[in-house]
């Protein structure tokens, strides 16, 4: 079960990052919207409405989420940088998977909200100077953490979930 929840492993972070690791992460979070609408593009109704694993989100759900997350992780990245240290909000993602625009809105609004999203969100990291990325903030779930390292697991949670995807679609011969 464990293959079908973290196809590609569970977050591994690098603890020095060099620049251009920093900068192939910006690049993964500047192309994950593309990445995420060629990977759903085909899919019918039926098959957005499956879930990636027995007793998972469908894709539909996945793909909500990776929008309501990518927002909340917009703002705790710009805190970070305006606040010295600030606590971040979490949110209850299993209850938001269960309101009724996870249901009801098509995957597109997602989709276009990631690709805008994502386009701001690399223009700032790629104005960053590097001490900036030493800013923190608080996360309830994850203790105090650097911008790197919240860089490194947006960048992992993004490819994580879209592989969940490819991994349904292959085990389903979707392809």
């Amino acid at each position: 079960m464990d293959r079908y929840r973290y196809p590609i492993g569970q977050f591994e972070p690098v603890r020095e990052p060099t620049s251009e690791q920093r900068n192939t992460w910006i690049e993964v979070i500047s192309v994950m919207p593309a990445n995420l609408r060629m990977t759903v593009s085909n899919l019918t109704m039926d098959q957005l409405l499956t879930p990636y694993r027995p007793g998972g989100w469908t894709v539909q759900q996945v793909v909500h989420h990776m929008a309501d997350n990518d927002m909340n992780a917009y703002i705790r990245f710009k805190r970070a940088l305006t606040e010295d240290d600030p606590v971040s909000s979490s949110y209850r993602e299993d209850s938001w998977a269960q309101l009724s625009d996870y249901q009801n809105t098509p995957i597109e609004t997602s989709i276009v909200l990631l690709e805008a999203l994502h386009s701001r969100f690399a223009v700032l990291l790629r104005s960053l100077p590097p001490s900036d990325f030493n800013r923190t903030f608080t996360s309830p779930t994850h203790g105090r953490m650097s911008l790197d390292l919240a860089a490194q697991r947006f960048a992992w949670h993004n490819q994580h979930h879209i592989a969940q995807i490819e991994s349904l679609k292959n085990r389903m011969g979707w392809n």
